[in-house]
């Protein structure tokens, strides 16, 4: 098996997942655009996840947007910026079938995501509707909800919720009309119902912008049973980033 890697590995070098110069380690980012990825650390919003300024006071700190909106979920986490290399990795494995930035992008959420589950805790990703994942072949919160629970060694159940109407795509909306569009789009699948109640969720998505996709699915795994949940997103979208 070792002999077959190395001859894998010289037939074809590991690469950057940003920018494709050779690598020593594969599913990785290169020197350089490791050091232009805005990561995510330090004082950040409890809720979302989002980067905010100076220094932690040991009390729980909100960002403007979770301290105006009534957020449905405990606690919430993101690995990056949504923004340059950031936002270049969510648009390659959203829509450019970049399935290769998954053990990655999950890895990086993972190690975030430990400090939010518990012994019990479940792991759900955002659903698609069915005819959008026929289209695109895949569903990447759910690609990246395996990695993270393989990694954090939690049970995920990929069908935990339903979008059984097909919505218009939400860019360019306003935050309201971004709410408004997810109401009661996002329900719990009765038939994995035994799989959430009674238990804390980790809810799974991408990128998180007005965080009104991340509210329909929570509200709908608290209708469903579960006790609690928490987010992680692989992206914030960042005012002025």
């Amino acid at each position: 098996m070792m002999r077959m890697q190395s001859v894998i590995r010289a037939i074809y070098p590991a690469q950057c997942v940003a920018c494709e110069t050779q690598t020593q380690a594969e599913n990785g980012l290169c020197g350089t655009c490791w050091r232009e990825t805005q990561f995510i650390d330090g004082t950040i919003c409890d809720t979302c996840g989002a980067p905010l300024p100076g220094d932690s006071d040991g009390h729980r700190l909100q960002c403007d947007d979770c301290m105006a909106i009534a957020r449905p979920w405990d606690r919430g986490r993101a690995a990056l910026v949504y923004n340059g290399i950031g936002r270049k990795l969510v648009l390659g494995l959203k829509h450019g079938d970049r399935t290769d930035l998954v053990e990655p992008a999950g890895l990086w959420m993972a190690r975030l995501a430990r400090a939010l589950v518990h012994p019990d805790t479940v792991v759900v990703p955002v659903p698609l509707h069915w005819m959008r994942l026929l289209r695109r072949r895949y569903n990447q919160a759910a690609l990246l909800a395996q990695v993270i629970a393989r990694d954090l060694q939690r049970p995920v159940c990929v069908d935990a919720l339903l979008r059984p109407r097909k919505t218009a795509p939400l860019i360019g909306h306003s935050r309201d009309a971004r709410f408004a569009a997810l109401t009661g789009q996002i329900t719990p699948n009765l038939r994995q119902q035994a799989q959430i109640t009674g238990k804390p969720v980790l809810l799974v998505d991408d990128v998180m912008t007005s965080g009104a996709t991340l509210a329909a699915c929570t509200q709908a795994l608290l209708d469903g049973g579960a006790v609690r949940v928490s987010t992680i997103t692989l992206a914030r979208v960042v005012k002025d980033a």
